[in-house]
C-alpha cells in the first residue's frame, strides 16, 4: 500500500474514531447544558429548590401562557388562563385544555419554550404534561397541569416571563416505540 493511501486510509479512521466519540459524549454534554441552564432539569432536583424556597412577597413577576398547535393541526389547545401575576418561591397550579378534534387516536408532545432567556433557569417545574408523550383518543379532551414556581433569584430586572407550550403530532414515533422489543 503506498504511503498516500495508507495515510489517506488513517486520516478517515481518525475522522471516524472522533465522530463515533463525540457521540457518545453528547448526551453528558447536553445533560451538563440542562443542569447549568435549568432546561429540561431534573424533577427531584427542581422539587427539592422548590421546597426550600423563600417566598419573596415584595416582587410580582406576570407569567405569560402561550400555546400553538405545529403543522397546522386542527386540535384545540390553550391555557385556561392567560396570564398569572407569582410571587418569586412561591409554587403555583395553572391548567392547560387539549382537545384531539380529529376522528382517530393520536399521541401529542409538548415542546417547552421560555423568555427572556435568563429566566428559564429560574423557571422550576415539578410537574408539567410536557415531561411525558400525552395520548388522546379521537375527540378526547383533557385539562393538564402545570405546577412551578420562578426562583426567587430571578433577575430583578426581569418583571415579565413567558411560558410557551407547541403541541406536536408524535403518534408515528410513539406508535413505533411501543411495536419495538
Amino acid at each position: 500500500m503506498s504511503t498516500v493511501r495508507r495515510n489517506h486510509v488513517l486520516r478517515l479512521l481518525f475522522v471516524t474514531a472522533g465522530m463515533f466519540g463525540f457521540g457518545f459524549a453528547m448526551v453528558p454534554l447536553y445533560n451538563m447544558l440542562c443542569d447549568s441552564l435549568g432546561i429540561n432539569g431534573k424533577i427531584e432536583l427542581q422539587a427539592a429548590k422548590v421546597a426550600s424556597a423563600v417566598v419573596d412577597t415584595n416582587r410580582t413577576v406576570t407569567v405569560e401562557f402561550v400555546t400553538t398547535v405545529n403543522g397546522g393541526s386542527p386540535w384545540k389547545f390553550r391555557a385556561e388562563q392567560p396570564s398569572i401575576d407569582v410571587h418569586p418561591g412561591k409554587l403555583y397550579t395553572v391548567s392547560f385544555y387539549a382537545k384531539n378534534t380529529e376522528d382517530h387516536d393520536l399521541v401529542a408532545q409538548a415542546v417547552p419554550n421560555i423568555a427572556p432567556w435568563d429566566a428559564a433557569a429560574h423557571l422550576k417545574k415539578t410537574e408539567c404534561f410536557c415531561f411525558n408523550n400525552q395520548p388522546f383518543k379521537a375527540g378526547e379532551e383533557k385539562h393538564m397541569p402545570v405546577v412551578f414556581m420562578l426562583d426567587p433569584e430571578l433577575p430583578a430586572d426581569v418583571d415579565r416571563v413567558t411560558l410557551s407550550y407547541t403541541f406536536f403530532d408524535v403518534s408515528d414515533v410513539a406508535l413505533k416505540s411501543t411495536k419495538e422489543p
